[in-house]
């Protein structure tokens, strides 16, 4: 069981697919794709019995220390098997982790509380276990939190097939380069890394797509004697959980869908929203910085002071003082370790003093935030994060770039957006070298769903407001609340926010459509 990370999804040049521990786009209409219908669904199978066990002893040391540890909670630790292919129930089977927390002397108890982070790649498992100790009491003590980790990710039979390596290289990359060189050296990593994958995984490299880990979501939700499903989705999670809404729309009793995935975008689109989202979300910081008492650490002007930075290396990557530590940071890093703390403002005096002291020659607070980012582990092992999050992206769209098209946006969007503009186009290449089966998402109305709550955040860098409001608006029952915060995510952040969702969750009282919260 490994400590819950950040909910970001993982980035770097040609791996910035989506940004959500949160990760988070997952387009479904492209450029070259048809329309996609919500996919028949055959005779759902049989749903298998969970083996449960008691694993107090392996996370009670985990979270010690931290917030809300005091609570009286019981961890259980459980598998299932689903099928590998809905077309195919009789056929090979897939192994499923999920964590189960439950409060001691729970009152009224409803059932479970699905929770996803995002991604797609994070641990739901490892999110329930956080959920369990920071949401709030009310809902704890009536709610079982379940983590259900998708297929691919996490401990449920993990996608593994990019080597540590090859992952190193990658994210140290410049996103911001532009000759030709660079450029063709960054595309023959991805095929490279897509042709390792396929090699490894064959046809089965396709079954780890979103359509058919929501039809694995029902079949849990069944195994835990759930008679609707309770569900509280981030990110891509919210990509996840309209899916399931889609497929399943009678299943459903509350739904929280959190700094949703715009379900109406192409990945272009969503990949330059995300390019503007991130340079706001910079200026914010600046701004922030700038009116500290104290004095910015960053000088007058912390966009030039990060250009020098990144100028500065390109040309003489920069040493780190932590033991042990053989990286320098290059201009790739630096950049992942700005992307991961820009998710959430409580991450921004982190980042202000971090990029100082990377100037004054020491780069390990940098280093310290792209790999929280990019789920690498001090002694220089990854999680199958970004292998997870490659293959279900890939697996869910069709859409394919050309290089040369790609070479044409990275030109314009390094002027328009010069600090990520570059990063965001250059990942539209990943999957148009991804050798494997797709099943694109549904198109999401989830009609005959009850009121589902979709929730979005004015300053979201990350998934940014205006795909709440397209998810709001094609769910029949879309129900859409507005955070005026900044950062990923909204839920339960603020005293309005909160008790808007609790009531919900709670008491299924919706909230009046357009509710705008405060930051």
């Amino acid at each position: 069981m490994t400590a819950h990370r950040r909910l970001a999804a993982t980035g770097g040049a040609f791996l910035a697919l989506a940004l959500t521990v949160a990760g988070c786009t997952s387009s479904d209409e492209g450029e070259t794709a048809a329309t996609s219908a919500a996919p028949e669904t055959p005779a759902a199978p049989e749903p298998q019995l969970i083996d449960w066990t008691d694993c107090d002893s392996q996370i009670d040391p985990i979270i010690a220390g931290r917030p809300g540890a005091e609570r009286d909670l019981v961890f259980s630790c459980g598998t299932t098997t689903v099928p590998v292919s809905y077309d195919d129930p009789e056929g090979g089977t897939l192994q499923l982790f999920l964590v189960r927390a439950s409060l001691a002397g729970q009152t009224y108890p409803i059932g479970s509380l699905m929770v996803n982070p995002g991604g797609p790649g994070q641990s739901a498992a490892d999110a329930a276990i956080q959920a369990a100790l920071t949401l709030p009491e009310a809902v704890v003590n009536q709610f079982d939190i379940v983590g259900l980790d998708p297929r691919g990710t996490g401990l449920s039979t993990p996608v593994e097939c990019i080597s540590d390596e090859q992952k190193d290289e990658l994210f140290a990359a410049d996103p911001r380069a532009t000759d030709a060189a660079a450029q063709d050296a960054l595309f023959s990593q991805v095929e490279e890394v897509a042709a390792g994958c396929a090699e490894e995984y064959q046809e089965a490299l396709g079954a780890f797509d979103t359509v058919d880990a929501a039809r694995d979501m029902d079949l849990v939700r069944q195994s835990l004697g759930d008679d609707q499903l309770n569900y509280l989705g981030y990110s891509y999670g919210t990509t996840l959980g309209s899916t399931y809404a889609e497929l399943f729309p009678e299943q459903v009793r509350a739904m929280v869908l959190d700094g949703a995935v715009d379900p109406d975008t192409t990945a272009q689109e969503a990949a330059e929203a995300r390019a503007q989202g991130f340079e706001a979300a910079y200026d914010a910081f600046a701004a922030n910085c700038l009116s500290l008492i104290s004095g910015c650490p960053l000088g007058p002007d912390p966009r030039a002071f990060l250009d020098d930075l990144l100028a500065q290396a390109a040309t003489t990557p920069i040493p780190s003082s932590r033991e042990g530590e053989t990286r320098q940071a290059t201009p790739g890093l630096i950049l992942g370790g700005v992307r991961s703390a820009l998710y959430q403002p409580s991450a921004w005096p982190q980042l202000a003093q971090s990029l100082a002291a990377a100037r004054n020659g020491d780069a390990a607070g940098i280093l310290t935030l792209a790999d929280t980012y990019t789920g690498r582990n001090d002694d220089g092992t990854y999680s199958n994060v970004v292998d997870a999050n490659l293959a279900v992206n890939c697996a869910d769209t069709d859409e394919e770039y050309a290089a040369t098209d790609v070479q044409a946006l990275v030109a314009d969007w390094n002027a328009r957006y010069p600090l990520f503009g570059a990063d965001a186009a250059l990942g539209l290449y990943t999957c148009s070298a991804w050798e494997a089966p797709r099943t694109p998402l549904p198109e999401r109305d989830a009609a005959g769903s009850p009121p589902i709550l979709v929730i979005g955040t004015q300053g979201d860098p990350v998934t940014p407001l205006a795909g709440a409001v397209d998810l709001a608006e094609d769910l029949e029952n879309g129900v859409l609340l507005t955070w005026e915060g900044n950062g990923h995510t909204a839920y339960p952040k603020t005293e309005c926010v909160t008790a808007a969702v609790n009531a919900y969750l709670i008491d299924l009282a919706v909230p009046q459509d357009g509710l705008t919260c405060p930051a």
